[in-house]
């Protein structure tokens, strides 16, 4: 199959049931303020269970690949850091320089990156993919507590921000998985089987979800901090980061799992966060908003490109 078809069989269907979200929204078959309620239905439940079925059915020998962690851990910092000497050179309201930095180096890694890397790579054991989420995840909680709080004036606690990454539901599902695949445990197939349509529901229905969210009618008021951080997430940060893992080696699954987390759209949980901790949540949430509707065209683009040089 040409790179053009397989690029845009990966990249479609994400942009096409997202628009089936927000057409379900439109026609009044979905109300906006029933989405956060649903999120957190699948992030508490459905999300976990897809981490643990990913991680219970990879192979052991191909989970745990240090250089791939070290390096995803390692880039995610170095983006922070940008992004927060970029946002501070050029951003004075303090509201608004905490949601710029989340909206640039924290990506919607679990609801658009795993499902686009999925189909990439059909049929390849995602599970040192997925194994990613229990280094950048924390990353991202914690460096998005400090921002908020350091730049709105207050001092991060240490035992809460620990306690946080123990209690993530993400990290829960992921160890849960590591724990039953080192030591080979094996479910009954009825339970297999549960979890095999859990997780195969899930994806679609975050995507549709994320559709649904999407609003439109804010964007104009924030319309240079909204190209800033769309350029930086789409079209600057991959771009960086891509090459670095290009020129490092990185290659096939663990390649399309960095598109996943550095070419990604902007983490709808930076919205939420901005909400609760002091940000100005009508950018952040007009963020997330844009760079999902735009990145199904950087995504092709950055994945298009790297399929055509052979590197996945």
């Amino acid at each position: 199959m040409s790179a053009f078809k397989v690029c845009i069989n990966a990249v479609l269907p994400i942009f096409l049931i997202m628009a089936l979200g927000y057409a379900a929204r439109c026609c009044g078959a979905v109300k906006r303020e029933s989405v956060p309620g649903l999120n957190k239905l699948m992030f508490r439940w459905f999300m976990p269970i897809m981490l643990f079925n990913s991680i219970y059915k990879s192979d052991v020998s191909s989970v745990l690949q240090p250089k791939l962690l070290l390096f995803a851990a390692g880039t995610v910092l170095a983006v922070y850091f940008l992004s927060l000497g970029y946002v501070l050179l050029t951003e004075k309201e303090k509201e608004r320089q905490s949601v710029m930095v989340q909206g640039l180096y924290r990506s919607n890694f679990v609801i658009i990156g795993l499902p686009l890397a999925s189909s990439l790579v059909e049929g390849a054991d995602l599970g040192p993919v997925v194994l990613l989420i229990s280094v950048v995840v924390p990353m991202f909680n914690v460096l998005a507590v400090i921002t908020l709080e350091a730049m709105n004036g207050r001092r991060p606690g240490i035992g809460r921000l620990l306690l946080d990454i123990v209690k993530n539901p993400l990290i829960v599902g992921t160890a849960v998985g590591l724990v039953f695949l080192f030591t080979g445990i094996t479910l009954p197939s009825f339970l297999e089987s549960t979890a095999s349509q859990i997780a195969a529901a899930t994806n679609p229905m975050l995507l549709f979800l994320l559709g649904a969210f999407f609003k439109f009618d804010g964007l104009r008021r924030y319309a240079k901090e909204l190209v800033q951080v769309c350029l930086g997430r789409l079209v600057v940060i991959p771009g960086l980061a891509l090459t670095a893992a290009m020129l490092i080696g990185v290659r096939g699954v663990e390649f399309a799992g960095m598109i996943a987390i550095f070419g990604s759209a902007t983490a709808i949980a930076s919205f939420t966060m901005a909400q609760q901790m002091g940000g100005d949540a009508e950018l952040a949430g007009d963020i997330v908003v844009a760079t999902s509707a735009l990145c199904c065209f950087t995504m092709f683009g950055w994945a298009m490109l790297f399929k055509s040089l052979g590197i996945f």
